[in-house]
């Protein structure tokens, strides 16, 4: 089988290269420094995933095997452009990003910062869909898709990562898996909100549901298809992350509810939460492009303590009535 390099020894990092292995493949799990790689080579796990054994088939280590055929770049949205900025080598190889965000200052998508460090764009694919990563390191029936300009590398990608409990599907909407990639969180933090403030599955449901309308609504002034934002990458990837208590930004909602400041909030997660960073991108991408996004707006508003939770969701339900679409 093929060797494959994973860089992140994150949960998903880590997560993806266990899969890899579990194909059959060889992953080298590419670490910000020698001493991480050693203590993860030592322990046979990461910090963020302590449950989850590498198998002997993935090596920590800090630099691309000499043999690669493809690079995982599973970092935090935030850090990719650092990452790939301080890789020596690979821009020659397929790559799949399997971050999900929006870079800050630039609001530049995942790919888009990949082409900007050097990968042409048929070389790059994306990666999204309702993956926890706890539950896919437990072996449990999980779905993705993988979006690519190039059939050719998405095919690549689909066969490398499927498995007997991990099905991948293919996809050409790049942009389209992005868009609901990222801004996914931002109604998870909504959702996880209205959960803390004592509300039912009705409020859920509808929150849920509106999200991904306006979700959409940005991702098709983008360019993106429609269809996309009903698949795995859209309405499954929304599901998963406003409902699961895995979910970092749902359990950011929660602790926002019961009148945590953000910051002490964030705290209480101990890992990164895409949505807090994401939601202000998506909520200027919005409005460069003359797309309303209610709920974005309202968890932007709390994000930056201008509202409390309980104001943002009175102002969501105090909104002049419309028609659904």
């Amino acid at each position: 089988m093929a060797v494959y390099a994973v860089l992140g020894a994150t949960s998903w990092g880590a997560t993806l290269a266990w899969l890899l292995a579990g194909n059959g493949h060889r992953v080298s799990l590419l670490c910000r420094s020698a001493a991480e790689a050693e203590a993860v080579n030592e322990i046979r796990s990461v910090a963020r995933m302590p449950g989850l054994r590498l198998p002997a088939a993935v090596e920590a280590a800090t630099s691309l095997p000499a043999d690669c055929a493809g690079l995982v770049a599973a970092v935090p949205a935030q850090s990719l452009r650092d990452t790939l900025s301080r890789l020596s080598g690979g821009r020659d190889l397929p790559i799949l990003c399997a971050a999900k965000g929006i870079e800050a200052l630039s609001m530049l998508r995942m790919s888009e910062l990949t082409t900007l460090a050097g990968w042409a764009r048929g070389r790059i694919a994306v990666l999204s869909g309702p993956n926890l990563a706890a539950e896919v390191a437990a072996g449990l029936p999980s779905a993705a898709v993988v979006a690519s300009p190039s059939e050719a590398m998405a095919r690549l990608w689909q066969a490398a990562l499927s498995g007997s409990a991990f099905r991948v599907y293919r996809s050409a909407d790049v942009t389209g898996v992005e868009i609901a990639g990222a801004a996914k969180n931002v109604i998870a933090i909504a959702a996880g909100i209205a959960t803390g403030l004592g509300f039912g599955a009705n409020t859920l449901a509808a929150l849920v549901t509106r999200g991904l309308a306006e979700i959409t609504r940005l991702g098709l002034a983008l360019g993106a298809e429609r269809q996309t934002f009903l698949g795995l990458a859209g309405v499954g990837d929304l599901t998963a992350t406003c409902f699961s208590p895995l979910s970092r930004n749902q359990q950011l909602g929660l602790a926002l509810a019961v009148g945590r400041a953000p910051a002490a909030a964030m705290m209480t997660i101990g890992h990164t939460v895409e949505g807090v960073t994401t939601a202000p991108v998506v909520a200027a991408l919005a409005a460069a492009h003359g797309v309303e996004m209610p709920i974005t707006a309202a968890v932007c508003a709390v994000l930056a303590g201008a509202k409390t939770a309980r104001e943002a969701m009175a102002d969501l339900l105090g909104r002049e009535l419309t028609r659904e679409g």
